[in-house]
């Protein structure tokens, strides 16, 4: 087993050891209560990994404990991954974020809007503006996810099999031709609400580079920062590293077998907004890269300004998802919280109630996962568990409190 190496203690980055170990006792109250299964956490500053902790078991059936190179499943932590792609590309010059997406996509060339009546004969009217690459980025499309199960617009989509999984037999550009053929909930821009976006984003990624994403993000991604346990599919020599995939039922973590399989195998539908599996070791890298305006170990893959432009609040007139969202899902709170390019910001700590630092960057994913960026703090953290939905325990802000407390310079 690859062990997280510590680079520098605690007390040499202006953090208390004995209040970080509060984390420890914390989380492990949830594994004793049957909450989680088992988790495992990582706090860095200035770049170095200072503290590692875990609890519980990565497979509770077959009694393995979470490890350091345990493997979990990132869900929506892919998204940034797919948005740093994106701009990549973006810095090559493949496109301008004004662009209307119709350009590439035939079916958002000219796209309705959802008005009124049922899924099954919904009234639309044009779009008045159109998609737009940044809107994307940015979850202002229009577009939606079917597991949210608020609109006859969600409703459609899980009429063509897309809910929290999506259709085996189906691929990239099948499902982005199902969802954008489908009306958008509102007017390109009007509104935030959470998406497949960051999908439909994989598929340009697709056209713009004339590479598979899986191949592209490889290439220009995973490889170059040695983030080797990071793949759409966990293989076989590693499957006994994955954790189990558990789901909240009457206030305990029962095994979901019917989804925890899909890992087990290379996917045909590749999903730049949820799909890739990874390491607390990978993800830390990752991590430190967008810490290091884009460059880690000597490699950088953007700009530091692209950097810049991503972690900053895109919403109109600066306003905070509370404001903006629709009744839509979210991976973080939305007090005080807006949304940059491919990650949340937070845009005013005073509403946001928390010790959380303005211009902090996160996001987290469907199996509870999370982490955040705070450059102010020059401070990067990460949580894995795997237990469905992410919004049952209120365990991000929890960690978030603990880390902060910590802080002791």
């Amino acid at each position: 087993m690859k062990e997280l190496e510590i680079h520098r203690e605690p007390h040499e980055v202006g953090l208390d050891a004995t209040h970080l170990d509060r984390i420890r006792t914390h989380l492990g109250r949830y594994v004793d209560e049957g909450h989680f299964t088992g988790w495992l956490m990582t706090v860095a500053r200035g770049g170095s990994l200072t503290w590692v902790a875990s609890g519980g078991y990565r497979d509770r059936e077959r009694s393995l404990a979470v490890t350091d190179d345990t493997i979990w499943r990132l869900y929506s932590m892919t998204k940034p991954i797919t948005a740093v792609a994106a701009m990549m590309l973006y810095e090559a010059g493949h496109f301008d974020l004004n662009d209307p997406v119709g350009r590439w996509i035939d079916e958002l060339r000219a796209p309705r809007v959802y008005v009124s009546g049922p899924a099954r004969a919904p009234v639309t009217v044009a779009a008045i503006e159109p998609v737009r690459v940044h809107h994307l980025l940015t979850h202002t499309s229009g577009l939606t996810y079917g597991f949210q199960r608020l609109t006859p617009v969600d409703e459609l989509y899980r009429s063509m099999g897309y809910d929290l999984a999506y259709p085996e037999d189906v691929a990239l550009a099948d499902a982005v031709h199902d969802w954008c053929s489908a009306p958008l909930l509102f007017q390109p821009g009007s509104a935030w609400n959470y998406s497949v976006a960051t999908d439909v984003l994989g598929r340009l990624i697709e056209i713009w580079s004339g590479e598979s994403l899986d191949a592209f993000v490889a290439r220009r991604i995973l490889e170059p920062l040695g983030m080797h346990d990071t793949d759409w599919y966990c293989p076989e020599e590693k499957l006994d590293r994955l954790a189990q995939l558990y789901a909240y039922a009457d206030g305990a973590a029962v095994l979901v077998p019917e989804l925890a399989d899909a890992a087990t195998r290379k996917p045909r539908l590749l999903a730049g907004g949820g799909g890739l599996l990874s390491t607390a070791h990978d993800y830390q890298r990752f991590m430190s890269m967008l810490l290091g305006a884009g460059e880690l170990d000597g490699v950088r893959l953007l700009s530091s300004r692209t950097i810049e432009l991503m972690t900053q609040n895109h919403l109109p007139e600066g306003r905070d998802l509370l404001s903006f969202a629709r009744d839509s899902f979210s991976e973080v709170g939305q007090t005080g919280v807006g949304f940059g390019l491919g990650l949340s910001v937070v845009v005013d700590q005073a509403r946001n109630k928390s010790l959380t630092s303005q211009g902090t960057v996160a996001w987290g994913g469907a199996a509870s996962t999370y982490f955040w960026v705070d450059p102010s703090e020059e401070l990067t953290v990460g949580f894995y568990t795997q237990l469905l939905p992410s919004w049952i325990y209120p365990v991000r802000r929890e960690i978030q409190q603990l880390v902060y407390a910590s802080l002791v310079d």
